[in-house]
């Protein structure tokens, strides 16, 4: 498993400014709110993009064809996939490099900025640089990307509802396959080294071509003293409330898997929003992936969005009160094997997301 403008007319601006901050709210929580049904499911060509625009998506995160095993797209590959996207009306907001993903180290084929190996991560650092330079010429604001080393973890699947299967996580009994992987021991203090690293040579590029960087939690959090020799630094809250700070920038910010959060909350139901306010108003937020779980840290199954421990209707209407402007995206669906490639599933929660937008926008 790897992982926008609204304008007020000068009437109504007139009258919000005439009646005060009490009105002001009230205009806000009565406006359409700027959030898109997104997705980030590949891969970007004709038929996938018919698929998407069949079922309402109309913003994607977009994956281009790159010629030769580059490490970075060219303008004119990017250029190529937006004009398939944009014969089906959908618009490219967000793309990634093809690393940086939520991959286990083990078979990553291009490991080296987490393995913190120089000079091969200088090296594939300046192509994330080209690539956010070529994504800003060709009118892409945003980059999604993971710091990972551990993968997705998981430890199996369990029954859904119908003949699907939920993926979970139940920390009591996870058997890694080995002691470690081959980056070895990694503490907290060598991975934020690594993170550190990695933001300022990144980060500079991106505030200079007002690129969006996202950067997706750790899948799940573990213990402090690691799993596989590994210190989990961004599957915390603390963590992430830290990342957001180096290098401090409104173009860095997070890849918000709520369902990721979620699973590193004790009490996912309670705390969940705390988190979504807090990232939100600091404007830290770039993409979401609106999925739900049940269970709480160490122990949770991923389902679909309306059957989980948290309140979707609840989620939207905070989105909207914080005024969150990009996509909300499916992510994780359960499996089955009368739907193969689980397209079925992701269907059905373009369809309960999209519906959610619409009622929080008809909401006076």
């Amino acid at each position: 498993m790897n992982r926008r403008e609204f304008i007020v007319t000068s009437g109504v601006a007139g009258l919000v400014a005439a009646s005060g901050p009490v009105a002001a709210k009230a205009s806000a929580a009565s406006a359409p709110s700027l959030m898109k049904l997104g997705d980030q499911t590949a891969p970007t060509n004709d038929a996938h993009l018919k698929y998407l625009a069949r079922y309402g998506v109309r913003n994607i995160c977009g994956y281009p064809q790159i010629e030769g095993g580059r490490l970075y797209a060219t303008e004119d590959e990017l250029k190529r996939m937006m004009d398939m996207a944009g014969k089906y009306g959908i618009s490219v907001d967000c793309t990634a490099p093809p690393f940086l993903e939520s991959s286990f180290i083990d078979r990553e084929k291009h490991p080296a900025i987490m393995l913190a190996q120089s000079p091969e991560r200088d090296r594939d650092i300046e192509h994330l640089q080209m690539f956010i330079k070529n994504c800003a010429a060709a009118g892409i604001p945003s980059i999604k990307y993971n710091m990972s080393i551990l993968g997705v973890l998981r430890t199996g699947r369990k029954p859904g509802r119908g003949d699907a299967m939920d993926h979970v996580w139940k920390l009591s009994e996870a058997h890694p396959e080995t002691p470690q992987t081959k980056a070895g021991h990694v503490d907290g203090e060598a991975f934020w080294e690594r993170i550190t690293y990695f933001l300022d040579r990144v980060i500079p590029v991106a505030n200079e071509y007002k690129i969006r960087m996202a950067c997706h939690p750790q899948d799940p959090g573990v213990p402090p003293e690691g799993y596989q020799g590994v210190n989990r630094v961004l599957g915390t809250i603390d963590g992430l409330k830290k990342f957001i700070t180096i290098r401090e920038s409104p173009y860095h910010g997070l890849n918000f898997c709520q369902g990721t959060v979620s699973e590193n909350l004790e009490n996912p139901s309670v705390e969940i929003f705390d988190l979504i306010r807090y990232f939100g108003t600091r404007k830290k937020i770039f993409n979401v992936h609106f999925r739900n779980i049940r269970g709480h840290r160490n122990d949770f199954e991923e389902v679909y969005p309306d059957e989980g421990d948290i309140d979707f209707v609840k989620a939207i209407k905070l989105y909207k009160e914080i005024g969150y402007a990009y996509m909300l995206m499916p992510d994780h669906v359960p499996l089955a094997e009368s739907d193969p490639g689980s397209l079925q599933s992701f269907a059905f929660c373009y369809g309960y997301i999209r519906g959610l937008i619409q009622s929080v926008n008809a909401e006076a």
